[in-house]
């Protein structure tokens, strides 16, 4: 028998099709660093959540009191840092993904 090659694993999150509700946004984690600037090693549990990600979708956008939506202004693909405290996690099979308002990002990487 031959021998097949394996591809290498892609994230599923670009794949996961998660439409978020109102002002909210769906984010991606960034990988968290395995090795401090002195060449240390870290295990998994001492490692620091990152505080940056990728925009995976966005909602349709903040409700006025007049019954008229605000656009948001972020958009899919875009590079953010956002509060540790604002964030909810949801796993989908290997992938964690980070559910939370547009006023929790702040600021965009560019």
């Amino acid at each position: 028998m031959a021998a097949t090659a394996k591809k290498p694993a892609k994230s599923k999150a670009k794949s996961i099709k998660l439409q978020p509700l109102g002002e909210r946004i769906v984010v991606q984690r960034e990988q968290s660093q395995d090795q401090t600037a002195g060449g240390i090693i870290l295990p998994e549990s001492a490692k620091d959540k990152p505080a940056r990600g990728t925009v995976i979708s966005v909602g349709e956008g903040r409700m006025t009191k007049d019954g008229s939506r605000v656009a948001l202004t972020l958009k899919p693909g875009d590079q953010v840092l956002f509060s540790s405290y604002g964030p909810d996690e949801i796993t989908f099979g290997d992938d964690t993904l980070l559910l939370m308002r547009e006023d929790d990002v702040l600021a965009v990487i560019e």
